[in-house]
C-alpha cells in the first residue's frame, strides 16, 4: 500500500512539531515491507517567508522518499496585514477572505498541488491544518485523504474556508483527546473515522556530558526550555516571569532556551540562549535540567514533554494550553501554571522538593512507556489507514480552480461541502 504525506516543509532541519511529527511517522512507516512511504513537500525550509532554499526533484531522507516543489512566491507583508484584520473577528471573516488568507499564508505550490492530483497513492496524509498546501491538496485528491490537524485554538482555526475545506476529508488523525474535542466542537467532524493516537518517543541519544557544561553554567541548578526560541510559543512570557522570579528570588537557578531562535533573544544574566544544538547535547541538556518549562498554550501534542518524561524529568506547563494539561493530568507528570503569581509558586516548589520532582518525573516515565511506544503506534496507524482506504474516498467531484481577491489561486471541490 502507497501512502503520500504532504507538508509544506519537510527535513531535519525543520523545528516544528507538526513537521517533525510528519517525518518520524514517514521514517517509521516506510520500514514496513507492506507500505511504500512519499512524501510530497514545498522546496522551502523557512515557514516565516517560504523562500525556496532546497533543490526541486527527488531524493531520499532517512529511508523516506521526499519530493520537493518550489513555492510560487515568498511571504508578503500583504500577509500580515489582513491577518491582524482577520484575527480580531475570524467567525466572522467572508469566505473570500478566509481563502485569501489561505493564500497569502502558503506556501502555494502548483506542482505539488498537481502532483497530488496525479498521484498513484493509496492514501494521502495532510499535516497540518493550517497551511495552502493541506487545503489544496484535500480539493484535488482523488485518493481517500486523512488529515491530521495538528490543531490548538487559535484564530486561524474558525476561518469559514478551513470548515468548507474538512468537509472533503476522509479520516482525522489526533494527537490528543484534547484536539479531537477541539475540532469536533468547531467542525462537527464526529461522524468521520477518526483515531486519537499521539506519537511514539525515541529512546534518548545523550553524549553522556553534564547538561550544565554544555551550556557553560557549571553545576548551576536550570529550567530548561526545548524548542523554537519565539513569542507565540510563549517564551517572551516565560522569560519575563523568570526575570520578575529572580528579583524576587535571588540565587543560582538559571534558564536555558535551547533551539532555533526566530524572535529576539532573551537578554538576562540568569538566561542561557542556545540557539539550535545536536542531538546529542539536546538530551544531555534535558537530563540535567530540574524541570522542564513549556510555557506555549498552543500545542497539539508536545512532543518535547514526553521527551522529558522519558528522562525522570518533571515538566512544568501553560495552564491554558489542553493538550500538554492533558498530558500532565492522566499522567500525574507535571504541575502548571495560569499566571506569574502561580509560575512563582510552582517553580518554588519543584525546585525546593527533590522528592516531588523525583515522583513526578517517574509518573511521566510510566505514562510515556505506556502510551507512546513507537512500534504499537504504527501498528494502530496502518490499521486506520487500510480502513479507510477500503472506504474509499467520500467527495469524488470535479476539482475546479478559483481565483483569489488579491491574486493566487484557491481549489475547491465544485458542487461540495467546499464550494
Amino acid at each position: 500500500m502507497k501512502l503520500a504525506f504532504v507538508t509544506p516543509r519537510y527535513g531535519t532541519e525543520v523545528i516544528g512539531g507538526a513537521e517533525t511529527a510528519a517525518r518520524m511517522l514517514a521514517e517509521r512507516l516506510c520500514l514496513r515491507p507492506e507500505w511504500e512511504v512519499v512524501v510530497l513537500t514545498s522546496c522551502a525550509l523557512d515557514h516565516l517567508t517560504w523562500e525556496n532554499s532546497e533543490p526541486a526533484g527527488t531524493t531520499v531522507l532517512n529511508g523516506v522518499t521526499v519530493r520537493r516543489f518550489p513555492t510560487a512566491s515568498r511571504r508578503t507583508l500583504d500577509y500580515f496585514e489582513l491577518d491582524g484584520k482577520l484575527r480580531v473577528a475570524p467567525q466572522a471573516a467572508s469566505l473570500a477572505d478566509a481563502r485569501q488568507w489561505i493564500a497569502l499564508n502558503g506556501p502555494m505550490c502548483p506542482g505539488l498541488v498537481d502532483a497530488v492530483a496525479g498521484s498513484d497513492a493509496d492514501v494521502i496524509a495532510c499535516y497540518p491544518y493550517l497551511f495552502a498546501t493541506t487545503v489544496d491538496a484535500i480539493a484535488v485528491a482523488g485518493a481517500p485523504v486523512v488529515l491530521h490537524p495538528a490543531a490548538h485554538d487559535e484564530p486561524a482555526l474558525y476561518l469559514s474556508a478551513f470548515r468548507r475545506s474538512f468537509r472533503d476529508i476522509d479520516g482525522l488523525v489526533y494527537h490528543t483527546r484534547a484536539e479531537r474535542d477541539l475540532m469536533e466542537d468547531v467542525f462537527h467532524v464526529g461522524a468521520r473515522p477518526q483515531i486519537v493516537l499521539g506519537l511514539g518517543v525515541n529512546e534518548p541519544a545523550g553524549g553522556g556530558r553534564p547538561g550544565g557544561a554544555v551550556l557553560g553554567i557549571g553545576d548551576r541548578p536550570y529550567l530548561c526550555y526545548l524548542g523554537r526560541v519565539d513569542e507565540h510559543k510563549g517564551c517572551g512570557m516565560l522569560a519575563d516571569y523568570f526575570a520578575e522570579y529572580k528579583e524576587r528570588h535571588p540565587g543560582d537557578l538559571a534558564l536555558a532556551f535551547v533551539g532555533p531562535v526566530s524572535a529576539k533573544a532573551p537578554d538576562h544574566p540568569d538566561i542561557v540562549v542556545t540557539g539550535t544544538v545536536s542531538e546529542a547535547d539536546k538530551w544531555d541538556i534535558l537530563a540535567g535540567a530540574q524541570v522542564m518549562v513549556t510555557p506555549s498554550a498552543y500545542e497539539s501534542f508536545s512532543l518535547v514533554v514526553l521527551e522529558a518524561w522519558t528522562l525522570g524529568v518533571p515538566v512544568l506547563v501553560n495552564g491554558a494550553c489542553a493538550a500538554t494539561m492533558e498530558h500532565c493530568t492522566r499522567s500525574g507528570g507535571g504541575l502548571w501554571f495560569d499566571s506569574y503569581r502561580s509560575f512563582e509558586a510552582t517553580v518554588d516548589r519543584l525546585t525546593g522538593d527533590a522528592g516531588l520532582r523525583d515522583a513526578l518525573g517517574e509518573a511521566g516515565r510510566s505514562y510515556t512507556a505506556r502510551n507512546y511506544s513507537w512500534p504499537a503506534i504504527i501498528d494502530r496507524y496502518t490499521a486506520f489507514l487500510a480502513d479507510v482506504v477500503a472506504r474509499g474516498r467520500s467527495a469524488p467531484l470535479r476539482t475546479v480552480r478559483l481565483e483569489v481577491p488579491t491574486g493566487g489561486t484557491a481549489y475547491v471541490r465544485e458542487g461540495g461541502g467546499n464550494d
